[in-house]
C-alpha cells in the first residue's frame, strides 16, 4: 500500500522542483546557523545562491563522520538547544560519540517516513508489530515504534534485551504478525524455535522488516524458509534520524527512497566523483527537511546503486539496491581487499547457516594475519573433537577459496563477540 501518494507518487518534474526548493532553504539555514558549514562553504568559495539544480550539488563539499565527531556534542545543531526535544547518539566504529538532535517537527517527519516504509511492506492497523530493536541511544526501536503507531498497528516493544526464548514466548502469547529486527537476530530466533521444538506455523508471523546490517538475498531466503514469513529490506542510519530513508514495496526490487526528504547520490569512494545511476559506489545523502541536525552531502560509507526505472507499484521515487557492504568495513590484508560480506558467504558455504562472526586483523612481524571468530551454535556442537576440527578446516578452506587469504578460525560462545552500542556485532577489529 502507498501511505502518502501525494509525495510517493509525485511526478518526477514536480519532485525535482520540490527537492531544489527544500535544498536551497536548507543551505541557507545551515550557512546561517552551523559554523561548520559556513566555514566549509567559505573555504571552498561556494556561493549557495548558485546551487540551483541537483547537478550543482557536486560543487558542495562532503560531510563525514569525522566532521560530526569533531563537532560533538552540539556544534552541528542548526537550532537553539531549547528547540531540541530528543537527543540520540551512537559510538560508531571508533568509540567517539556522534550526537543527533531532533526538533518536534523532526519527530513528526520521522514518524511519517517510517509509516511509509512499513506500509509499503503491507503492514496495516490490523497487525501486531513486535519490535526487537533496542530502545536506547540507538535510533532504530524508537523510529519504527512511531511509524507503526502512526498507521494504527498494535506495537509490542519487546526490544532486543533479554533472551531470544522470551521473544518467542511474546510472539506466541501476543500473536505477533510482524517482526522488526536485524536479519541476524531473526535467524537466532529461528534457531531457538528449532531448539524449543516450535514449528513456525505455530506462530502468527506473516511479515518481517529487517535492517541495520548488510544482508543478502540468500539470507532473505533462509529467514523466509525458517520463519515462514515474507522478509522486507529497510534502510536508515542514525545520522539520517534512523530507519525511514528507504524501504521495499511488494515488488521487493530495490528500496524506494523518500526523496521529498532526502537527496541521494552515488560517488566513487576513492575519487569522490559522482557516478551515474546503476553504478555501484558509496551512498551520499543530503537532508532537505531536517531542522535540528541537517546534513549536506553526508558520506554514509554504505555501498549501493540507484535504480531509476519505474516501479510497477506506482511509486515514482528512485530506488536504491540493498546495501551489500560498507566502504569503511573493507580491510586490506597483504594487498588483498577483504569485505566482511565475503567472509559471511564463505561461512554459509562451509556450514550451511549464518553464524555470527568477527574478523580480527593483527600484525605478525610485518605480515598481516587474520583470525575469524565464529559463534558456536547448538548444531555445531559435537562430542567428537575430530568432527569439530573438521568443521574448522572446512571453514578455513572456504575462506581461502573465496578471498585468497588464509585465516585462523576460532570458535567462541554465543553472545561473546564485541558489539557496537546499537547491538550489532563489530565486524572488523584491526589491531595493526
Amino acid at each position: 500500500m502507498i501511505y502518502n501518494a501525494k509525495y510517493e507518487s509525485m511526478p518526477r518534474d514536480e519532485l525535482a522542483q520540490l527537492q531544489i526548493e527544500r535544498l536551497q532553504s536548507t543551505l541557507n539555514r545551515v550557512y546561517r546557523n552551523v559554523a561548520f558549514y559556513k566555514d566549509s562553504f567559505d573555504e571552498n568559495k561556494i556561493d549557495i545562491g548558485t546551487i540551483r539544480s541537483i547537478a550543482d550539488m557536486a560543487r558542495l563539499p562532503f560531510t563525514t563522520k569525522e566532521d560530526l565527531r569533531k563537532s560533538y556534542p552540539y556544534n552541528m545543531f542548526a537550532v537553539p538547544l531549547r528547540d531540541i526535544v530528543r537527543i540520540h547518539s551512537t559510538t560508531g566504529r571508533t568509540g567517539v560519540p556522534i550526537a543527533i538532535g531532533y526538533t518536534r517537527n523532526d519527530i513528526l517527519h520521522w514518524s511519517e517516513l517510517v509509516a511509509r516504509v512499513i506500509a509499503g511492506a503491507g503492514i496495516t492497523e490490523n497487525d501486531f508489530v513486535q519490535i526487537a530493536f533496542d530502545y536506547n541511544m540507538f535510533t532504530g526501536g524508537f523510529g519504527l515504534h512511531y511509524g507503526a503507531e502512526k498507521i494504527g498497528a498494535s506495537v509490542i516493544p519487546s526490544s532486543q534485551s533479554g533472551n531470544v526464548q522470551r521473544q518467542i514466548r511474546i510472539m506466541k502469547d501476543y500473536k505477533t504478525t510482524v517482526l522488526l529486527s536485524t536479519p541476524s537476530y531473526a535467524l537466532r530466533i529461528a534457531s531457538n524455535l528449532r531448539e524449543m521444538g516450535i514449528h513456525p506455523d505455530e506462530l502468527n508471523l506473516k511479515t518481517g522488516l529487517f535492517g541495520a546490517e548488510p544482508w543478502s538475498e540468500n539470507t532473505r531466503a533462509r529467514i523466509e524458509e525458517r520463519l515462514h514469513l515474507s522478509a522486507f529490506n529497510i534502510y536508515g542510519i542514525n545520522e539520517m534520524m534512523g530507519p525511514g530513508v528507504s524501504g521495499e514495496c511488494a515488488e521487493r526490487n530495490g528500496l524506494h527512497i523518500n526523496e521529498d526528504h532526502y537527496i541521494v547520490e552515488i560517488i566513487d569512494p576513492l575519487t569522490w566523483e559522482p557516478l551515474p545511476h546503476g553504478a555501484e559506489g558509496e551512498l551520499v545523502i543530503t537532508t532537505i527537511t531536517r531542522e535540528g541536525f541537517p546534513l549536506i552531502r553526508y558520506r554514509t560509507g554504505d555501498l549501493s546503486s540507484i535504480i531509476e526505472e519505474p516501479c510497477p507499484c506506482g511509486r515514482t521515487t528512485l530506488r536504491m539496491r540493498r546495501v551489500a557492504a560498507r566502504s569503511d568495513d573493507m580491510v586490506v590484508i597483504n594487498g588483498i581487499n577483504i569485505f566482511p560480506t565475503q567472509v559471511g558467504e564463505a561461512l554459509k558455504k562451509a556450514t550451511g547457516f549464518d553464524p555470527r562472526f568477527q574478523i580480527i586483523i593483527d600484525d605478525a612481524d610485518g605480515e598481516d594475519v587474520m583470525e575469524i571468530q565464529v559463534e558456536v551454535l547448538e548444531k555445531m556442537f559435537d562430542d567428537e573433537v575430530k568432527k569439530l576440527l573438521s568443521l574448522k578446516n572446512a571453514i578455513a578452506v572456504a575462506v581461502e577459496r573465496e578471498m585468497g587469504v588464509a585465516a585462523r578460525i576460532t570458535f567462541v560462545e554465543q553472545n561473546t563477540l564485541q558489539m557496537y552500542s546499537e547491538g550489532r556485532v563489530r565486524r572488523v577489529i584491526d589491531r595493526r
